[in-house]
């Protein structure tokens, strides 16, 4: 049994890693890099269509959002996820392959005019409809068996509706070897979920360190500080733009605010409005309104048994159009505008922070992690102007965050995680954090549990059997990091891939019959003799 790395190792995004056993190759996650990018990225070490069935363990595009790339270079096998990811995805890949198609029309329209290469979307619309085909849903502590001398099941991972850890137990010679997926553990308390499910026993481990250095402060009075910013903001005149992820934290928000209002908290404007500026947002909204209610804290399932919306209040406006997020700055009085992409990387929030970044009155306020290089995490830093739309903002509003209010477990959450096994696992691999991070969270797990810990790199290969590494990774950092630039042609990219399942498809072909061997023969070459001309 081989684990490969592929992706969020010694990074923070773009979760991927390979399982391989009993002739079989498995795919946890196929995520999306998003903000820095420190180490060269490593190919997929097999072909798409090679590949026997894919794993999710939870919905956001760093962990899913490659699954259309997936499919449309071949890929045709099961996608197994909670019911909620499933959901989830339905919205969320769309949502992907439809600001891939819209850069790319906006690309084209500058390239047509300067006469430069039409750029291509990594995938399209059609490609994420049909990658949602393949999805197929379980619900958690569930055990089933996708192959033969597979069991697999989902545990509640607390991250966001419907994120799990993955446990794998696999039968290879007569014996049984376990592999746990901690996926994104989620902090403890929240809104709306339930807090993670204890690590159930297993031989080895892959944990994420997100906050792998860093502990969450004794819990913030969250509605408290929320409050206090309003109040301060309405009171100057000015909104309070919150760049927020469409699915989780901003749902986690409105429940906030549900709240504010219904105990009219804010005495300088009671009815203030709050605006979801987002249509990923507003989607994922209405499925948590939806018939999800497994997945559901207690006192969420208290709320619904009474008839009350935990996220739904007067005052909000939900805006889908264009048109409608427009209306929103035309508008006068002070106001909330919550609005995707939470590290005002792309989306309607950078149209937000262009309208209010300049004015002394507003407040940007910052409700997640913000990844090194992103415009999010300058604008923490301090920075004095950012660039949007090619133009040069001052920064004059009042950079505010809300303390605690992180969607994932702190570093003492992840060792006690660990701690509930009966069992101590054989090797826990470390891998979604920060470069350094990933080391000192690996160090800490041995030092404080006495379990060997490790922290792979991009394309690092382990032999469970022989408990070594096949290969190191490549711990090469790039010259230049920030924000990811590079990208490969798409279509050339397609075509590679196409070539390298033809060529598999040749090397199984030796006990073809002559005639079908001649036919085939003749076909491919007059595909080269078409394309050499």
């Amino acid at each position: 049994m081989k684990i490969s790395f592929l992706g969020a190792a010694h990074e923070v995004t773009g979760s991927c890693t390979l399982l391989e056993t009993n002739n079989k190759k498995i795919l946890v996650d196929c995520g999306m890099e998003q903000g820095a990018d420190i180490y060269e990225n490593c190919e997929l070490p097999v072909l798409p269509a090679e590949i026997d069935a894919v794993f999710l363990t939870h919905a956001h595009i760093d962990h899913s959002g490659k699954i259309p790339y997936l499919v449309a270079n071949g890929y045709t096998g099961p996608i197994y996820s909670t019911e909620a990811t499933k959901s989830l995805c339905e919205i969320m890949l769309l949502d992907s392959a439809h600001i891939q198609e819209f850069e790319a029309e906006w690309r084209n329209r500058k390239a047509k005019r300067s006469g430069k290469e039409l750029y291509v979307p990594s995938y399209t619309i059609a490609d994420a409809e049909k990658s949602l085909e393949l999805f197929i849903g379980f619900p958690y502590n569930k055990a089933f068996k996708p192959f033969d001398d597979i069991e697999v099941e989902f545990f509640d991972a607390g991250h966001l509706l419907g994120s799990s850890s993955i446990k794998f137990t696999v039968t290879e010679n007569q014996k049984d070897t376990s592999v746990l997926f901690s996926g994104d553990l989620g902090n403890i308390n929240r809104p709306l979920i339930r807090d993670p499910q204890p690590a159930t026993n297993a031989d080895y481990v892959i944990i994420e360190s997100t906050n792998g250095d860093r502990l969450h402060k004794e819990r913030p009075d969250y509605i408290g500080q929320l409050s206090e910013i309003l109040e301060d903001t309405f009171n100057r005149g000015g909104n309070v733009i919150i760049p927020s992820f469409a699915i989780g934290r901003t749902q986690e928000l409105l429940y906030l605010f549900r709240y504010i209002k219904k105990k009219n908290m804010i005495k300088s404007c009671p009815d203030f409005q709050v605006y979801v500026d987002s249509p990923l947002a507003v989607k994922a909204t209405e499925i948590y309104s939806d018939d999800l209610t497994d997945y559901f804290d207690k006192e969420t399932l208290d709320l619904l048994s009474k008839g009350i919306n935990p996220i739904v209040f007067d005052g909000l406006n939900l805006s889908v159009t264009s048109e409608d997020s427009k209306l929103i700055n035309l508008d006068k009085k002070p106001k909330v505008i919550l609005s995707a992409s939470g590290m005002c990387e792309a989306g309607r929030i950078r149209h937000h922070l262009k309208h209010n970044l300049w004015r002394s009155d507003s407040t940007i306020l910052f409700v997640g992690y913000q990844s090194e290089g992103t415009i999010g995490n300058k604008l923490i830093k301090g920075d004095k102007t950012v660039k949007l739309f090619g133009e040069e903002i001052t920064v004059n509003a009042k950079i505010e965050q809300l303390d605690g209010i992180s969607g994932h477990a702190d570093k003492d959450m992840m060792i006690d995680w660990l701690a509930h096994m009966d069992t101590k696992p054989k090797k826990v691999f470390v891998n979604h954090g920060d470069d350094e991070v990933c080391d000192s969270f690996a160090s800490e797990i041995t030092e404080k549990l006495e379990i060997e810990a490790t922290a792979p790199y991009n394309s690092a290969v382990y032999d469970l059997e022989r408990g070594e590494y096949l290969a190191l990774g490549n711990k090469v950092k790039k010259q230049k990091t920030g924000y990811i630039k590079e990208r490969v042609n798409p279509l050339f990219d397609r075509l590679l891939h196409a070539g390298r399942r033809l060529l598999s498809i040749i090397e199984k072909s030796s006990k073809i019959p002559n005639k079908e061997l001649a036919r085939f023969t003749d076909q491919i070459n007059s595909i080269s003799d078409k394309m050499e001309r």
